[in-house]
């Protein structure tokens, strides 16, 4: 539990008596701050880095999974007539590539970055929540092995990532297949419910004195409009899964023909599902905002104009769930109603890319590696939303769903628009996590290998969709017009895994013999970069003072009359805290007194992922083993404990 304490702003003014002995208060906070060692604090850290490094390192791992499974699949497909896989096998394997790319990787990996970045772009020493933070990790490593758990045995999920019934019925899937997967979706949306209540009370609660809400990165922009709506659209999905899993396990009749309806699935799936591909890239997007202006040494282009397109493509996107189903017979009003509503969004999403391109041609480029990940980003963000804003129209809708075309806009929206912008990010931002650089040279390589491979593996498909080649067969016969551009895909797709694994290898080697990177490698303009490389792990040896959007370019944009206070701001170090402040203007109010390494998170994770085996497999004596790891957990969470060894707020100089 976070626990709160006044703010008397004005009588905290004392400088010298909060400075140390030795003048800085690093030696102390390290002693607060410092986590548990040995396997116990691997397990109990709630440090906000280490658990966004795990987030994305787990993810890593589960994009390395889904590109394998994507790998085979594309050796079946790059001729006609082959059988490496039967129907069934191949079933599973499509499943699990789309859940494992678009569930495992795509929005985690995003979430990681925003768990590390986060207290540092805002001035904070951690998430409002470190308990709820290292929570929804664990939640979501138990649904991804949950998940496999059922692929490995042979009773992966086999109905595509979207689950459609009446297939995903019992009489129609009687193995266990599908119940994993709703269960698995299930824990995986109590993550990422957690996790995003977590990142709305982070924003809205712990931003430095002085960081209104008009100078807070376009990143945090993005992952808070993707958390608010996840909050939304995440119960929906996990309503629908659970009233699966009751139609499966106790023969109730939400989804059948007996009394229920079948595209009441549709409904709730998709209503969940095309918010969530804005949640996978809107934050991605932010990276951009954030880190394009760095290279072109200026401030982003229409800042005011990307954060209101930013909030209002998610609100847009909660109205265009229904273009997903205009091939379900839907009355002709919907049909208008919702295709209308499609094509609006175009207009808040493009808002982004015109400050982009703006931005670039009136600043000077450096070209980085990094810069080309981001750069390129726009081009494939123009091609998936174009491709995107043809199956917005009704007509045409009919004529390309369930093709090629559409397999082609998917992954142009989320490999061009999400995987581009991590792997810039990782670039950018990996000397901030690791104190050193990765290497240029094989980085250039590494850009030149992903982006020719994804546009020689991906662009094909918009033609094969047109051929009329159906999306999730299995196999094709020959003399059907796609033989050769379904090769030209395979063989893209293995360019753009080479690329994929040149990153990898890049990183491996630049952990050892890496450039040591300095605070600010990059020039860059934010409160992250004011902190050493790797930062602190308690981030700020004083709470910043925020006096404008770019606190580290003030000197050279002097963009207002005030400076930002780095090394002259809230000392905090009498236990772990931070400070509060007004949701609006960022006004210092309280003190927040965070909680320390705890086994609970970890604990209550392993006692829901026993209560989903136990009601998968209809092992009651399981589900009750997990049900009382629950409770026990629970208690142990919520067991009163306070920290804080009494002593007023103060000025402190670092």
């Amino acid at each position: 539990m976070t626990m709160t304490r006044g703010l008397g702003w004005e009588d905290a003014r004392i400088p010298e008596q909060a400075r140390l002995a030795d003048g800085h208060p690093g030696a102390r906070l390290d002693a607060i701050w410092e986590g548990e060692a040995g396997v116990r604090g691997w397990f109990s850290t709630v440090d906000h880095k280490v658990i966004g490094i795990r987030y994305i390192v787990t993810a890593f791992v589960f994009l390395v999974l889904g590109g394998l499974e994507a790998l085979v699949m594309r050796v079946q497909l790059a001729g006609p007539d082959r059988h490496l896989l039967t129907p069934e096998a191949y079933n599973q394997l499509f499943t699990m590539h789309g859940l494992t790319m678009i569930f495992l990787y795509a929005s985690p990996v995003l979430t990681g970055f925003s768990n590390y970045l986060w207290p540092l772009l805002l001035g904070s020493r951690d998430m409002a929540f470190p308990r709820l933070n290292a929570f929804s990790y664990w939640v979501y490593i138990a649904s991804g092995l949950f998940l496999y758990s059922g692929f490995v045995v042979g009773h992966g999920p086999n109905d595509g990532w979207f689950n459609y019934v009446p297939f995903a019925q019992r009489a129609y899937s009687p193995g266990v297949n599908i119940d994993i997967y709703a269960l698995g979706l299930i824990l995986l949306g109590i993550s990422t419910t957690a996790g995003a209540a977590n990142f709305v009370v982070t924003f809205l609660r712990t931003r430095a004195p002085g960081m209104s809400i008009n100078r807070v990165p376009i990143m945090v922009w993005g992952t808070l409009t993707a958390s608010v709506a996840n909050l939304l659209a995440v119960p929906s999905v996990s309503l629908a899964f659970f009233l699966l899993w009751l139609d499966r396990q106790f023969g109730t009749h939400f989804y059948d023909g007996s009394g229920g309806q079948p595209l009441l699935w549709q409904h709730l799936f998709w209503l969940f599902g095309h918010p969530w591909v804005y949640a996978i890239v809107l934050p991605a997007m932010g990276m951009v905002s954030d880190a394009l202006p760095v290279f072109c040494r200026r401030p982003l282009v229409g800042y005011t104009a990307v954060a209101l397109g930013t909030v209002g493509t998610m609100a847009l996107g909660f109205g265009v769930w229904v273009h997903h189903m205009f091939a379900t017979g839907i009355p002709n009003l919907g049909l208008a109603l919702f295709s209308g509503a499609s094509l609006v969004i175009t207009i808040p999403s493009a808002v982004a890319v015109f400050a982009w391109t703006a931005t670039l041609w009136t600043g000077r480029p450096v070209v980085t590696t990094a810069f080309l990940f981001f750069a390129s980003m726009i081009i494939l963000f123009v091609i998936g939303g174009v491709s995107g804003v043809m199956t917005a129209s009704a007509a045409v809708d009919w004529q390309l769903t369930d093709t090629y075309f559409v397999v082609a806009h998917i992954h142009y929206v989320l490999i061009g628009i999400n995987v581009f912008p991590v792997v810039g990010a990782i670039y950018y931002w990996f000397p901030k996590m690791t104190g050193r650089l990765l290497d240029e040279r094989l980085g250039q390589w590494n850009f030149w290998v992903m982006f020719v491979g994804f546009n020689a593996g991906f662009l094909p498909m918009h033609t094969l969709g047109l051929l009329g080649m159906p999306r999730r067969i299995y196999a094709y016969p020959a003399g059907m017009g796609w033989d050769t551009q379904n090769l030209i895909v395979s063989l893209g797709s293995g360019m753009f895994a080479v690329g994929v694994l040149l990153l990898l290898v890049n990183v491996v080697v630049s952990l050892r013999r890496g450039r040591v990177a300095g605070a600010d490698p990059w020039g860059a303009p934010t409160l992250e970069w004011s902190t050493p490389s790797p930062p602190p792990v308690y981030n700020f040896a004083v709470i910043p003072i925020v006096a404008s959007r770019h606190p580290l370019w003030e000197d050279a944009l002097d963009e207002s009359d005030g400076r930002s206070r780095l090394t002259d701001g809230l000392l905090l170090d009498h236990g772990r805290e931070t400070i509060g402040t007004s949701p609006l203007d960022g006004e210092p109010d309280l003190i927040l007194e965070l909680p320390g390494d705890s086994l609970a998170p970890v604990t209550l994770s392993g006692g829901m992922a026993l209560l989903g085996i136990g009601a998968t497999y209809r092992l009651w004596w399981l589900a009750a083993i997990g049900a009382g790891t629950i409770v026990v957990a629970l208690a142990d969470w919520y067991w009163p404990r306070r920290s804080h060894i009494g002593a007023d707020m103060a000025i402190a100089h670092a």
